[in-house]
């Protein structure tokens, strides 16, 4: 006992030392330390209770542990063989893609000065599954829907009903008709014509997205030559306007808001706008902005007697930079959903005033972006952004450091006052592009990882800080939303972009794989659903007998 005494106060006077040195330190090497937590374990389990909103240090489960789970969950999902087994012929994905590819140069997207013209792409689309439809014998339905002011920029829904009056749907949404800008003197081939080479395709829209939709026209082929028995309805929505949104309504906003997409809701929704073939859990929130601090021209010669914009919107956007990773730490999920970056906010373009380089400008911005993890609200960070620069301006800049002896944001003598306004790029709500956490406790989440693990003998699930259009609001309004895509992630919007003609057929089998998955397990659903109804009648009559031999009686 007495060697146990002795230890603690040996441990005590030890904890008195490191305080007494910690006390010696810096300050601000004293106030890193106990944000990282360093000092004792309260620190650190504090630190994580605030990033999780006040949960303490519970670890979160890795989405490897999660999948096992699910499979012992929903095992009659990874069970389901694939009952479709469609596949895409080789040189007819070739022979399309370079049609598509054909017209990517009319399908570029920055406006006001490209505007694409969707119905372009429709048109090959259409040629191909035409012969399939319900008006020439088969048992697809084709409608485009032009929600654009000049037309030419058509959605397009694309149905193989079941038969089954209120059956559930299997949705393949999101691919998209139009393509970012390519600008062709720095391409080391026509970004506008499909080149071969190996394995691999060259041409704007390969990856993101023209190759999904030759992809999904395709599997659509198949589906309707094959013509299989199904429990659910399989839907396919190729989408306009999602590389630029010019005014808003005229894509998939415009589908959702005119009430095409309701029969989404029941069923799953597999979002095909991503990358590497595996399954994406989680998507950021975006928001563009542009920051503009006005000062007053002078000669540079006289930096005391007036107020430098540049270097103003420079020490602003440090502070805002500053507040934003204070009010929007790492949160505790994007670990889970495996996050390999969380919630950032930057500057990316710079521009002032033009005058001489003698000149101080009246006026600077800089514009950036605030890429946020889902499991924060963009309306909250976008309300955020705008009380900073509120604050600054109200306190006249008084918080922030100035560059030099010289250099004032506050000339009051001289009535000179720097001046802050935040712009936003976006139109609308900031919810429009939030990102999504996918429900991964869903079958759908399961059929799309099983049907990857069957073709490719493995899963990888992941996010990215990429951001998608609308997936939150519809997620938010009732969808089941999964995504994948099976382009190249260093090829997204990249020169000489490209995907691999493998890939692309293995996702056929992909698709095949998962749909026969939700079929399965709709068709489980609907054996359960009728047992139930059977035995409401049974119920219903045991019930009812003893009261009409009380009535008889």
């Amino acid at each position: 006992q007495g060697r146990r005494q002795g230890r603690r106060q040996g441990r005590r006077q030890g904890r008195r030392q490191q305080q007494q040195q910690l006390q010696q330190q810096p300050q601000q090497q004293r106030e890193l330390r106990d944000a990282m937590g360093w000092f004792s374990g309260r620190g650190r389990q504090s630190v994580r209770r605030a990033a999780s909103g006040g949960k303490g240090n519970e670890k979160a489960e890795s989405i490897e542990k999660h999948v096992e789970k699910l499979y012992k969950k929903l095992a009659h999902v990874a069970e389901a063989e694939d009952k479709l087994a469609i596949s895409i012929d080789e040189e007819a994905y070739v022979n399309l893609l370079g049609k598509l590819i054909g017209e990517a140069e009319k399908l570029q997207n920055f406006p006001p000065e490209l505007i694409p013209c969707e119905d372009l792409a429709v048109a090959h689309v259409v040629e191909v599954l035409q012969p399939y439809t319900v008006e020439n014998g088969g048992p697809l339905t084709i409608e485009t829907y032009d929600y654009s002011d000049n037309q030419g920029r058509s959605n397009v829904i694309i149905r193989y009903p079941c038969g089954i009056e209120g059956a559930p749907t299997v949705a393949l949404v999101g691919s998209h008709l139009d393509v970012v800008p390519a600008t062709a003197e720095n391409w080391e081939r026509n970004p506008f014509e499909l080149v071969r080479e190996g394995d691999k395709l060259y041409g704007r829209g390969t990856t993101d997205c023209l190759g999904h939709v030759a992809l999904l026209t395709l599997f659509l082929e198949q589906l309707a030559i094959k013509k299989p028995e199904l429990h659910a309805n399989v839907v396919t929505v190729l989408i306009a306007t999602e590389e630029a949104i010019d005014k808003p309504g005229q894509g998939v906003d415009g589908l959702k808001a005119a009430g095409h997409l309701e029969e989404l809701k029941n069923g799953t929704c597999l979002w095909i706008d991503a990358s590497n073939s595996e399954p994406c859990i989680g998507t950021a929130g975006a928001l563009q902005w542009h920051l503009t601090a006005t000062g007053k021209r002078f000669h540079s010669g006289f930096p005391h007697v007036t107020v430098n914009p540049v270097e103003l919107v420079s020490d602003a956007v440090k502070e805002i930079q500053d507040r934003f990773y204070k009010d929007f730490p790492p949160h505790p999920e994007e670990k889970r959903y495996n996050f390999k970056v969380g919630s950032t906010m930057k500057p990316t373009q710079m521009a002032s005033a033009k005058g001489g380089i003698n000149q101080i400008p009246s006026s600077a911005t800089v514009s950036g972006d605030v890429r946020l993890s889902p499991f924060y609200s963009c309306a909250d960070a976008a309300a955020k952004l705008e009380e900073y620069v509120k604050e600054l301006n109200e306190t006249k800049f008084s918080g922030l450091p100035t560059r030099g002896p010289y250099s004032k944001y506050d000339v009051p003598e001289l009535d000179v006052h720097g001046k802050l306004e935040l712009k936003w790029a976006h139109s609308g709500s900031p919810e429009l592009m939030s990102g999504i956490a996918c429900d991964i406790d869903s079958a759908g989440f399961l059929a799309v990882a099983d049907a990857c693990k069957s073709v490719r003998g493995k899963i990888e699930p992941y996010s990215v800080n990429g951001s998608l259009p609308l997936v939150f609001e519809m997620q938010k309004a009732g969808f089941d939303l999964q995504i994948i895509g099976f382009g190249r992630t260093e090829a997204y919007h990249a020169e000489n972009e490209f995907c691999l003609l493998s890939e692309m057929l293995d996702a056929a089998k992909i698709l095949s794989a998962f749909v026969s998955k939700m079929d399965a397990h709709y068709a489980k659903e609907s054996k359960a659903g009728a047992k139930e109804e059977a035995a409401v009648p049974a119920k219903t009559e045991a019930a009812e007998a003893p009261a009409a031999e009380a009535e008889a009686a």
